[in-house]
């Protein structure tokens, strides 16, 4: 056989072949040796204790019996067709059930046969029962790798179990890898940092996470590997931020003219707070230094973004350069436009609006004012990046609410000036610390962390489904102060009837509590065509009518100041930053707001921390860490589907300090190295000139 290196294709593994091959590149991505070796365990269990069936009840976790098949039988039919094998030891007997794959395991189970069963037991019409369990042929001569009582689980799925290939079968295929001469496992990190924070070698590491002799060699090597991960993120993105800003010089904004001036002194309605003042200096700084600026402005909703957003803008067309801004819905786009006209007034710079519903002769129009360079700020939508859009000298390119666009739409946008503009990348998700230094380690970071004088904080209410007329009779109050309200209710794809009932159930009940001619109700949903859902926010818009029942379709960008109730029904059903995004579309004004989470009478654990936190707090960060601790950072920002944080064991919930070591590390050795020329990183230099095929950091950007 050839040589054998990590790049080696699985099939070429003892106990694999063609066809299982097929299967792990199909269910678990796995390609090559080194796949199989980064297919970490998620857990341990031990492997040495051993239950008696009389011992067996439903509240255990996964257990482990040897037991002797009695007897086995296919009961029901078509889709409810079961088989069901009788296990008897020396204290009793009991079932186990397959409802799936009834073809294998009546192949490999006859009566008579000793077999060890691994599965988690239920207790069902009084009889204990395991499905699905675990199985192999008991035999007490064969030698088992590692500790007992710390035996790794795999990932696993119902087709590769059907084919040998459960937790079991994969665990046997990497004791066949981790035999192989331990030189293949190349070393990464540098002897130094090895040394400098006790790591062990990357093949110790490996082999450790896989068999571990004793608690104390599992936990060294998750801490090397986890650091391993979070260090090359940062190695990326920290090298990418210094390639950028060697690269790429930046338009230069030498000097605070007149419309900046003018705005600041005579056209600004309320003073700028500290932190606004703060991130204006930050911007200030980054666009004189004649080098590209690429940074991240965070700010609760309502904290004033728009402003430090307009404010840059009028630099850059002091400076002669123009502006856009690019928002992820049309309804966003929109309310930037209006806000921004509001706040400069007519014939102090020329600004316009480009979406997707922008009439031909207006697009024309637009196009030759940018090329001409008439037009100083352009504000839009993905219709900003398409080829038509020439601008003559675009010096800043601001994009709001920054998850819901890809890199390459982003990139499309610096393609559209010689000199690379200006990036301010806007988000009113509060992003957990460890989150920003992941997705957005090469942007540097401002924070807008108080709102503006005046605004009060929003109370917050969980009220349950039975205190439903309490919630109605405060809406009537608010209503006879003269302030509006909002109701939403949550539209998720899996269950969008189930939704619209809910939706058109409670404008059934609201219409009846509130009804006309005294009260009367706008309704937005996303099935309504764009006109129809303008008009209905229009009508609220100017107060002519009191309720807005819509779903999640306003999470972004309606600004009321009058209103100052939002109601958010089912709101157990609702992650923590959506919660939180939506609180914000009250306190828009000077009146006190509240905001009420209704809820059904059951909760789940997680469901009840989330109203808690809710109620308890008004802090963006503190939410967003909260909500990062219970849904993991996949489902964050909508990382889950870039692939942006593809962390094998590292988890930014719990792994905050070493994230912070490894950055740490990573910026001492660029400040020390930029180049990474010093014998000490050859490693460091290795990684980027031989992109290993299949290494899983290469997704990051």
């Amino acid at each position: 056989m050839a040589e054998i290196s990590l790049i080696t294709p699985v099939e070429y593994l003892k106990g694999v072949g063609q066809h299982k091959a097929e299967l792990l590149k199909k269910e678990l991505s796995i390609f090559t040796f080194q796949d199989l070796l980064y297919h970490y365990p998620f857990r341990y269990i031990d492997r040495t204790r051993f239950y008696k069936i009389r011992e067996v009840n439903g509240s255990l976790p996964l257990i482990q019996i040897i037991g002797r098949v009695v007897s086995k039988e296919i009961v029901g039919e078509k889709q409810a067709r079961r088989l069901v094998v009788q296990l008897r030891d020396d204290t009793g007997s009991m079932e186990l059930v397959w409802f799936r794959a009834l073809k294998w395991i009546d192949r490999i189970l006859h009566p008579g046969l000793a077999i060890v069963v691994f599965g988690k037991p239920t207790d069902f019409n009084g009889k204990v029962s395991i499905s699905h369990p675990e199985v192999e042929i008991y035999n007490p001569a064969a030698k088992k790798l590692g500790n007992l009582s710390l035996q790794p689980v795999y990932n696993s799925t119902e087709k590769l179990k059907q084919n040998q290939l459960d937790s079991k079968g994969i665990q046997k295929l990497l004791e066949n890898l981790t035999g192989f001469p331990v030189s293949l496992i190349r070393e990464t990190i540098p002897e130094y940092i090895l040394n400098k924070y006790h790591l062990i070698s990357r093949a110790q590491a490996i082999r450790g996470v896989h068999f571990p002799t004793d608690q104390q060699e599992l936990d060294a090597a998750v801490r090397r590997l986890k650091f391993e991960e979070l260090f090359f993120i940062q190695l990326k993105l920290l090298r990418n931020k210094l390639l950028r800003t060697e690269k790429f010089r930046g338009c230069v904004f030498g000097k605070v003219g007149e419309k900046f001036n003018e705005f600041y002194s005579s056209k600004l309605p309320f003073d700028l707070t500290n932190a606004q003042k703060r991130v204006l200096k930050e911007i200030r700084i980054d666009t004189q230094r004649g080098v590209q600026m690429n940074r991240l402005l965070q700010g609760d909703v309502g904290s004033g973004k728009t402003v430090v957003a307009l404010m840059t803008m009028l630099l850059a067309v002091d400076n002669g350069y123009q502006a856009c801004i690019m928002a992820p819905t049309e309804i966003l786009a929109r309310q930037h436009y209006l806000s921004i006209q509001q706040l400069v007034g007519v014939d102090f710079v020329q600004v316009e609006l480009l979406t997707g519903s922008t009439k031909k002769k207006d697009r024309k129009r637009i196009h030759e004012s940018l090329l001409d360079g008439s037009l100083n700020i352009l504000i839009g939508t993905h219709a900003l990046i398409e080829d038509p859009v020439q601008f003559q000298n675009l010096g800043l390119a601001i994009i709001d609410e920054q998850h819901r666009f890809g890199v390459e739409q982003r990139a499309k946008l610096w393609r559209k000036n010689s000199v690379p503009p200006h990036m301010l990348v806007m988000t009113a998700t509060p992003i957990p610390r460890t989150l920003a230094m992941t997705l957005y380690g090469d942007l540097d970071v401002s924070v807008i962390d108080e709102l503006p004088a005046g605004r009060k904080p929003i109370k917050t209410l969980h009220l349950y489904e039975n205190q439903r007329l309490r919630m109605f009779g405060f809406m009537r109050q608010e209503i006879a102060k003269g302030r509006q309200v909002y109701v939403v209710y949550p539209l998720i794809k899996e269950s969008e009837k189930l939704d619209l009932l809910h939706l058109e159930a409670g404008i059934e009940a609201i219409s009846r509590a509130f009804p006309l001619p005294e009260f009367r109700i706008s309704i937005v949903h996303g099935k309504m065509s764009a006109a129809d859902k303008e008009f209905e926010m229009q009508r609220f818009v100017k107060h002519e009518t009191q309720i807005m029942v819509a779903t999640t379709v306003i999470e972004v960008g309606v600004n009321v100041p009058n209103a100052s109730v939002m109601i958010i029904e089912n709101s157990e059903r609702f992650g923590l930053s959506q919660l939180h995004q939506l609180r914000g579309r009250v306190g828009r004004g000077a009146e006190q707001s509240y905001c009420i989470l209704m809820s059904t009478n059951k909760l789940s654990a997680d469901g009840k921390v989330r109203l808690e936190t809710m109620v308890r707090t008004n802090d963006g960060f503190e939410i967003s860490e909260t909500d990062l601790k219970l849904r993991g950072p996949g489902n964050i920002e909508g990382t889950q589907q870039s692939g942006v944080l593809d962390l094998k064991l590292a988890d930014l919930a719990q792994d905050q300090q070493i994230l912070q070591v490894a950055r740490n590390e990573v910026i001492a050795i660029f400040e020390a190295d930029p180049g990474l020329e010093a014998e000490e990183n050859q490693l460091l230099r290795e990684y980027f000139q031989v992109r290993q095929p299949g290494i899983h950091w290469n997704k990051i950007s």
